[in-house]
C-alpha cells in the first residue's frame, strides 16, 4: 500500500500548484437559460464594489436586456476581429487580457468553439492559458458540455453535443456554483422567449427541453457538483494529513478499437473521478491493426489524454496476460473493458477474455461495460474488412495455388513423389507469412480443393474413392489451416517486434549521439539529426537562443508562435493539435526535471493526415531524452563556470595578498630612502646619500620586475606571446641573465658549466632570457649563502637542456607540479618566502611558447631542487626566392 504521507504530499503539491496559478470558478447549469451568465455578472458587480479588479473578457447576452444591464459599470475588454471567408467574426482578445492582467476576468460559454484563425480552437484552451498566467477566471458551462458525460447526455436527450470541455479543466477549480432552476420555470422562460427566439424555442420544447430530459440533466448537474465538492473535501483532508482516507489505486481501461473505445474512455473517467483515482488507458497489440482500427485507437488515446489519463500500448500474444501483467506492475485495483463478442466455442473451454480475467484476476475488480450498438456495427464492419481481399491478396492466393499445382505435378511426374500434401502446405505457409490470416485460410481451402481435384483418385473430380483418401485430404486441410495460423501469428509478432525494434533503435542511436555531445550546440545537432533520421521529416529544435534546424527548414511567424506556446505551456501545439493547428509543424515541449527548456518541431508530408500513436510516443520519448541531455550540458557548464569563478576568486585573493605584501615592500624602502634624502640630505655624508640612492634604484628595479611579471602573465593568459626569433648564443643568453642577477644580488654565488662548441639557438632572446632569469632568481633565494647556484647547459637528444640546481630545503614530491601554479607561493612551497609567485609560472609559459618545457626535479641526495629547462632546436624556414622571367 502507498504511504499515507505520500498521499498527503501529493495533495499538498496539488494545492500549491493550484495556488501558484490562476483560480477557476465555474457557474454550472443543467441547461441553457437557467441564469448562469446573470449570476456570474451579479457576483462580478459585488466584487467590483469591493474594489476588486474585474474585467469582462467576453459575455454573450443573446439579446437579454436584463443581462446586458448588468454589464454597465464593468470594464469591458475590446474584442478581436477575425476575417474568415469574407466574414468578420468577433472573439475574445486573449493577448489584450494577458497584457492587461486583471485580478479576475469573466469568460462566458467555456465550451465555445473559436473562429478560424484564433490561437486556440476552443475557448477552454484560452481559459487555461489565462490561468497559467496567474489570472483568476469566472466562466459558465452547461452540464451537457462536459466531455465525460457526452454519452450519458446523448442517451438522455438523443442529442449529440459536439462542443465539449475536457474534465481535466475541472481540476483547476477553486469554486463551483450550481445555478439551478426547476424544469417548469425553465420551460416557462423558454415559452416567453427569454432563452431562444420563438421558432427555436418551439423546436427545443419538442426535443431537448422536455420535462423528463430537464429533470435528468438537473440531477446530473447536482451529482457533478456534489462529486466535485466531495473531491475537494478529500483533497483538503489529505493535505491536512487527516487519517481515514482511502489509498488511491489506479483504474485501468482496455480498449481494442472496435467501436466502443471513446465510450469506454468516458466511462472510465467517471469511474476514476468518483474514486479519486489515477487512470490509464491501454490497448494490447498482438499484431498489426488495420487503418480504421488504428484511427479509432488514436482518437480514443487523444480523448484520454485530454481527460487527464495516461496512455500506453502493450504488446504480447495473449491479451489477458498483457493486461494482468501491466495491472500487477502498476498498482491497478480496477480493470474496465467492454463486453466482447459472442464466442460459444471459446466459452465452452473458458477461453474468452472475460473468463480468463475472472479466473486469473482474483485481486482486481473487473468492470464489464455493456456494448452499445456502435460496437456490434463495428464488429460487423471489421469482420467484413478482414474477409475482404485486396488485389495483392487475391493475386498472391491465386499464384500460390497455381504454383503449388504445377510443382506438385512436376514432383509426381519427374521425381515420383507420392505424398504431395507438403507442397500445398508450403504454399499456405508462404501466403500466411506474407499477408493476413484471411488470405491464408483462402489459400488453404483452394489448395485443399486443388489437391483433391488433381491428385486424389478418381482424378479431376471432387469425389474421393477410398476411405484413406478422405482421411488424407481432411487431415491436409486441418494441417494447412494450423500451419497458416501459426505462420500468420509469427508474421504479426515479427512485425510487432520490428516496430518495437525501430523504436528502441531510434532511442539508442539518439542516446549514443547525446552521450558524446559536450555542449548544448552538439546536443541540438545530435537531436535534430536523430529526429530527422527516425521520422524522415525536417526537424527543428530551439533551446533559448540556440537553434538547430534541418536544411531548408524555415518557420513562419505562426510556426514560431506555436513553438513558443508549446514551450511556455508544456503542451503540444501546431499540426495534429487543437492549438494553432494552422501551422504545418508539430511542436513538442522539451521537458526535464526542472521544467521546460525549449521546443522541438517536426514537419511531416502534406499527405500525412494522421499521426500514429507509436510515432507520437517515439517523438515524446526522444524529446524527453534531448531535454535531459540539454539539462546535463547546462549543469556541466554551470559547474565549470562555478569552478572558474572559484578559481578566479582564489587568484584574485592571492593577487591582492601578493600586491599588498610584495609590492608594498619595495615601495616602503623607496619612500623611506627618499624621505631621508629630502629631510636629512645636508646632514648626511656623500656615502650615505649614495647608499640611499642605490636602495631607491634597487627597490625600484625590483618593483619594476614584479610589475613586468604581472604584465607578462596577462599576456600569457589573454593575448598570447608573439615570438620574434633571432639567433643568440647559449653563453650570451646565460651571461646576460647572470649579470642581471648579480646586479640585484651581489653576494650570490654561481657555478656555470656550458658544453663546449654549442651553436647559437633560434629563439626570442628577450623572452628566453627572462624565463631563465626567473628560474635563476628563484634558485638564488633559497640556496644557502655559502652554497652556489649551479647552472649546467648541454645538448641532450638534439635539445638544449639547462639545469638550475640550488641547495635549499627542496620541495616535497607532491608539491613539485604545483609550484608552476599562479600565486602558489602565497600558500607554501620553495618560493613561499618572497615574490609574487609568478616567476616560475611565467617561465613555463614563455618556454612553452617555444615548444619547450620547464619541470621541477629533486636534487642529489634529497637536498635542493633542480629546475630543468628544455628547448627544441628549431631552424628558420628558408626564404622563398622571387623567381621572375626577364
Amino acid at each position: 500500500m502507498t504511504d499515507p504521507r505520500t498521499h498527503q504530499a501529493d495533495a499538498l503539491i496539488g494545492e500549491l500548484r493550484r495556488e501558484g496559478s490562476g483560480r477557476l470558478t465555474i457557474f454550472l447549469g443543467a441547461a441553457p437559460g437557467v441564469g448562469k451568465t446573470y449570476t456570474m455578472l451579479l457576483r462580478a458587480r459585488e466584487l467590483r464594489k469591493q474594489n476588486v479588479d474585474v474585467v469582462v473578457g467576453i459575455v454573450e447576452t443573446h439579446g437579454r436586456s436584463e443581462t446586458a444591464a448588468l454589464i454597465d459599470g464593468l470594464e469591458l475588454m475590446p474584442r478581436a476581429r477575425l476575417e474568415y471567408r469574407d466574414r468578420i467574426f468577433e472573439e475574445m482578445d486573449l493577448d489584450a487580457i494577458l497584457a492587461r492582467k486583471p485580478a479576475i476576468v469573466l469568460v462566458d460559454e467555456l465550451a465555445h468553439r473559436n473562429a478560424a484563425g484564433s490561437r486556440h480552437e476552443r475557448r477552454w484552451q484560452d481559459v487555461v492559458e489565462l490561468l497559467d498566467a496567474g489570472i483568476d477566471v469566472y466562466t459558465t458551462i452547461n452540464i451537457q458540455h462536459l466531455e465525460s458525460l457526452n454519452d450519458v447526455v446523448h442517451r438522455i436527450t438523443g442529442v449529440r453535443v459536439t462542443e465539449t470541455v475536457p474534465d481535466i479543466v475541472f481540476d483547476r477549480l477553486r469554486d463551483i456554483v450550481l445555478v439551478d432552476l426547476p424544469p417548469r420555470e425553465l420551460i416557462e422562460r423558454l415559452r416567453q422567449g427569454k432563452v431562444y427566439v420563438p421558432d427555436q424555442a418551439a423546436q427545443a420544447l419538442q426535443t431537448f427541453f422536455s420535462p423528463s430530459n430537464l429533470i435528468a440533466l438537473r440531477e446530473l448537474a447536482m451529482q457533478t457538483a456534489a462529486d466535485r465538492v466531495d473531491s475537494d473535501l478529500r483533497e483538503t483532508q489529505a493535505a491536512r494529513g487527516i487519517s481515514g482516507m482511502n489509498v488511491r489505486r489506479r483504474v485501468l481501461v482496455a480498449i481494442d478499437g472496435l467501436g466502443q473505445s471513446e465510450y469506454l474512455v468516458r466511462v472510465a473517467r467517471r469511474l476514476a473521478e468518483r474514486r479519486d483515482a489515477p487512470w490509464t488507458v491501454v490497448t494490447v497489440q498482438t499484431g498489426v491493426a488495420d487503418e480504421a482500427r488504428q484511427r479509432e485507437l488514436d482518437q480514443a488515446f487523444a480523448l484520454a489524454r485530454k481527460l487527464g489519463a495516461d496512455t500506453e500500448v502493450l504488446r504480447g500474444t495473449s491479451i489477458a496476460d498483457a493486461l494482468l501483467d501491466h495491472a500487477g506492475r502498476s498498482g491497478v485495483s480496477a480493470i474496465v473493458l467492454g463486453r466482447t463478442r459472442e464466442r460459444p466455442v471459446a466459452r465452452m473451454f473458458n477461453r474468452t477474455l472475460t473468463q480468463q480475467l475472472l479466473q486469473r484476476g482474483a485481486h482486481f475488480e473487473l468492470t464489464i461495460v455493456n456494448t452499445p450498438e456502435a460496437r456490434s456495427r463495428s464488429r460487423r464492419e471489421s469482420h467484413a474488412s478482414r474477409l475482404s481481399f485486396t488485389r495483392y491478396d487475391s493475386a498472391l492466393v491465386l499464384v500460390a495455388t497455381v504454383l503449388a499445382v504445377v510443382v506438385a505435378w512436376l514432383a509426381e511426374s519427374w521425381v515420383g513423389l507420392d505424398d504431395l500434401s507438403m507442397v500445398f502446405i508450403v504454399a499456405v505457409v508462404v501466403v500466411a507469412a506474407r499477408t493476413r490470416m484471411t488470405a491464408a485460410v483462402a489459400t488453404a481451402v483452394l489448395c485443399f480443393l486443388a489437391y483433391n481435384f488433381f491428385f486424389i483418385e478418381p482424378r479431376f473430380t471432387f469425389i474421393i474413392g477410398a476411405r484413406q483418401g478422405v482421411t488424407t485430404v481432411f487431415l491436409f486441410l486441418v494441417a494447412a489451416l494450423v500451419a497458416g495460423r501459426l505462420a500468420s501469428r509469427l508474421r504479426m509478432q515479427v512485425v510487432a517486434l520490428r516496430a518495437a525494434n525501430t523504436h528502441a533503435t531510434a532511442l539508442q542511436e539518439l542516446g549514443r549521439q547525446l552521450a558524446s555531445a559536450a555542449d548544448l550546440g552538439q546536443v541540438l545537432a545530435a537531436g535534430r539529426s536523430a529526429l530527422q533520421a527516425a521520422f524522415g521529416a525536417p526537424a527543428w529544435i530551439r533551446i533559448g537562443d540556440d537553434i538547430a534546424a534541418s536544411e531548408g527548414a524555415k518557420l513562419a511567424d505562426t510556426d514560431l508562435g506555436a513553438a513558443e506556446w508549446a514551450q511556455r505551456h508544456g503542451q503540444a501545439a501546431g499540426r495534429y493539435t487543437d492549438t494553432l493547428a494552422g501551422s504545418p509543424w508539430w511542436f513538442l515541449p522539451l521537458r526535464n526535471d526542472r521544467g521546460t527548456l525549449g521546443a522541438v518541431g517536426l514537419r511531416f508530408a502534406a499527405d500525412n493526415t494522421r499521426l500514429a500513436f507509436e510515432q507520437r510516443r517515439l517523438a515524446e520519448a526522444m524529446a524527453d531524452d534531448i531535454g535531459q541531455a540539454a539539462l546535463r550540458t547546462r549543469l556541466v557548464s554551470d559547474l565549470e563556470s562555478a569552478r572558474v569563478s572559484g578559481e578566479t576568486e582564489r587568484l584574485r585573493s592571492a593577487l591582492l595578498s601578493s600586491v599588498s605584501h610584495d609590492l608594498r615592500s619595495p615601495l616602503s624602502s623607496m619612500i623611506g630612502s627618499a624621505s631621508s634624502l629630502a629631510n636629512y640630505s645636508e646632514a648626511m655624508s656623500a656615502e650615505d646619500r649614495k647608499g640611499l640612492l642605490e636602495t631607491i634604484q634597487l627597490e625600484g628595479e625590483r618593483l619594476d620586475r614584479y610589475i613586468q611579471n604581472l604584465l607578462d602573465m596577462t599576456r600569457l593568459g589573454h593575448t598570447g606571446l608573439t615570438l620574434n626569433r633571432d639567433w643568440i648564443g647559449v653563453d650570451e643568453l646565460i651571461g646576460s641573465a647572470t649579470s642581471r642577477l648579480i646586479r640585484y644580488q651581489p653576494h650570490v654565488k654561481l657555478e656555470i658549466r656550458i658544453e663546449p662548441g654549442m651553436k647559437p639557438i633560434w629563439v626570442h632572446p628577450a623572452l628566453v632570457e627572462q624565463a631563465f632569469f626567473n628560474v635563476l632568481e628563484n634558485a638564488a633565494k633559497f640556496s644557502p649563502p655559502e652554497q652556489p647556484v649551479e647552472v649546467d647547459a648541454r645538448l641532450v637528444e638534439g635539445k638544449l637542456r639547462i639545469d638550475v640546481r640550488d641547495h635549499g630545503p627542496g620541495i616535497p614530491e607532491e608539491e613539485r607540479a604545483r609550484i608552476f601554479d599562479m600565486f602558489y607561493s602565497v600558500e607554501r612551497g620553495d618560493r613561499g618566502r618572497h615574490g609574487t609567485g609568478l616567476g616560475l609560472t611565467i617561465s613555463q609559459g614563455m618556454i612553452g611558447a617555444h615548444g619547450g618545457s620547464v619541470e621541477a626535479l629533486p636534487g642529489e641526495n634529497g637536498r635542493g631542487t633542480i629546475i630543468r629547462i628544455t628547448l627544441p632546436l628549431i631552424e628558420p624556414l628558408p626564404q622563398k626566392s622571387d623567381a621572375r622571367s626577364d
